[in-house]
């Protein structure tokens, strides 16, 4: 089975973000990037499954800039097989990412794909359900558990109520929890590897993908600073406050 893992390249998550001033964005320049944590998740779930004989490649697709490549790579350097770059200078939605990402697998012809539940950078968490409905592939979501036998899958679900299993058919959709996997780190020998595999090149417009911008960013604010606490003499003075000030009980 050929499974393919979308990883999106995001400020690192130790980096704390800057709001440009005029509040159109975030500051990117001279920033740390790094492949969205969720990403990781996927990609090592993926290996897993090569290293278990349920995959027999791995392919590792971003999408955006020219330094997306990186992302790519180090995709490579866990164990990834080959890459794909579908290289635009565009603002990406998640709607155009989920074309995108249908384009290439309408190329590919993969058993599972297997995304982030979400990214770290927008939080939108549209794509992979996106994705689904524009192929028609059932989709397992915040995946905490991947079980596969007699051609399906059992996907175990992180739900509010406590854990959910689904039994799906492939080729479908898999999005990816925290809880479903601890991703490796690339050793040296497999970085220097990876600089040898393959990443393939492509743009939006070869894959048929309209790239019109769908939604319009209005503001982008920092929010607001925490304020400090109060310390209480008595417990009487405490449910004052939380009844008459803070309005909670």
């Amino acid at each position: 089975m050929k499974v393919l893992v979308a990883v999106k390249r995001v400020v690192d998550y130790n980096v704390k973000i800057r709001v440009k001033a005029d509040q159109t964005g975030v500051d990117l320049s001279n920033v740390k990037m790094s492949m969205n944590p969720f990403d990781e998740i996927a990609v090592e779930e993926a290996l897993r499954m090569k290293e278990a004989g349920t995959a027999d490649e791995v392919i590792a697709v971003s999408i955006g800039v020219q330094q997306c490549q990186e992302t790519i790579r180090t995709a490579l350097a866990m164990g990834a097989d080959r890459g794909i770059l579908v290289k635009t200078d565009a603002v990406l939605e998640p709607l155009h990412v989920a074309k995108i990402l249908k384009a290439v697998v309408d190329e590919e012809q993969p058993g599972l794909v297997i995304l982030g539940k979400q990214a770290i950078d927008d939080d939108c968490n549209q794509t992979g359900q996106m994705l689904a409905a524009l192929l028609g592939w059932p989709q397992g979501t915040f995946a905490s558990e991947i079980e596969f036998a007699d051609g399906k899958a059992n996907v175990t679900r992180e739900v509010d109520g406590g854990l959910q299993t689904l039994k799906l058919n492939l080729p479908m959709i898999v999005t990816t929890d925290l809880r479903l996997n601890e991703p490796r780190y690339a050793s040296l020998p497999n970085i220097m590897k990876a600089k040898k595999k393959p990443i393939d090149e492509k743009t939006p417009e070869a894959l048929g993908v309209d790239m019109a911008p769908h939604l319009t960013t209005l503001n982008v604010a920092e929010p607001p600073k925490r304020q400090a606490g109060v310390i209480v003499e008595n417990v009487a003075e405490l449910v004052h406050k939380l009844r008459n000030e803070a309005g909670v009980i």
